[in-house]
């Protein structure tokens, strides 16, 4: 749940129905209160099994930090993490969904636990075909994901700005390219792009509003694309079951964070 201290701690749930838009990031809306790109720290905060906490935040937008989760990974080991006795409530996939957009594809399979695969191809000498694949959890996600920042185009910038976006964005928080290059290396990864987006998707894939037992491929996919599969998904209920984890499982109890503060 996002507040708005800013706004009388005005409410919005963390949920796809309340998607607004998802051009270049994802934003959130409800009642006209808006809340822009959410979705680095709601990857963070699934990826590390928390269930319940209240993010309160007094601006529009989620602060960029260095342009990737790793902030948010260690304000939540700050915060710290407590256990409650209910089971916790998965979306267990057991049919599969997938559709296009030209040569942009999505899909999400029956699986036994949480996995992503992302592909991406920019035209761009140091992006090119960058591919990832791995099952996600706390520990997957802090070493392998968490780090990858956000990144975009020196062109796009004043535009995104305009819109509102990246207020705060500068070459401290996103790996910025020219037509021939990095201009503020060097990357955390070899293949820090196509990392960051499956950061992206599992923060988008959050929005389905319980933990997926599910295998998600998506190819030259974005924003656009992981929010559609997660409202496809949640309109047709016999391509999932809702099950919970057993009693003796370190997983069967949903976690709450005290409450993380984001200051822009």
């Amino acid at each position: 749940m996002f507040r708005r201290v800013d706004l009388d701690n005005f409410e919005i749930e963390a949920h796809v129905r309340n998607v607004a838009r998802v051009s270049y990031a994802t934003s959130l809306m409800k009642q006209g209160v808006l809340l822009s790109t959410v979705e680095h720290l709601l990857a963070a905060l699934y990826s590390c099994g928390v269930d319940n906490v209240y993010v309160e935040l007094d601006a529009l937008e989620l602060p960029i930090l260095d342009g990737s989760s790793k902030p948010f990974i260690e304000l939540l080991a700050q915060a710290g993490i407590r256990k409650l006795r209910r089971q916790r409530r998965y979306i267990h996939v057991i049919k599969p969904l997938e559709f296009s957009d030209g040569d942009r594809r999505i899909g999400i399979y029956p699986a036994d636990e949480f996995r992503v695969h992302c592909f991406v191809d920019y035209k761009h000498p140091n992006v090119g075909p960058q591919e990832v694949e791995m099952t996600v959890d706390r520990q997957s996600f802090s070493r392998e994901l968490a780090p990858a920042r956000t990144f975009g185009f020196m062109k796009d910038f004043a535009g995104l700005q305009a819109m509102g976006l990246i207020r705060g964005g500068s070459v401290e928080n996103a790996i910025v390219l020219d037509d021939e290059g990095i201009l503020n290396g060097p990357l955390r990864f070899a293949d820090e792009f196509g990392r960051h987006k499956a950061l992206d998707l599992i923060g988008d894939l959050a929005l389905v509003g319980r933990p997926l037992k599910a295998r998600i491929v998506a190819h030259k996919a974005g924003h656009a694309l992981h929010t559609q599969l997660v409202t496809r998904l949640l309109a047709d209920h016999t391509l999932w079951t809702e099950t919970t984890a057993p009693h003796d499982s370190s997983a069967a109890r949903p976690s709450v964070a005290d409450s993380l503060s984001a200051t822009s």
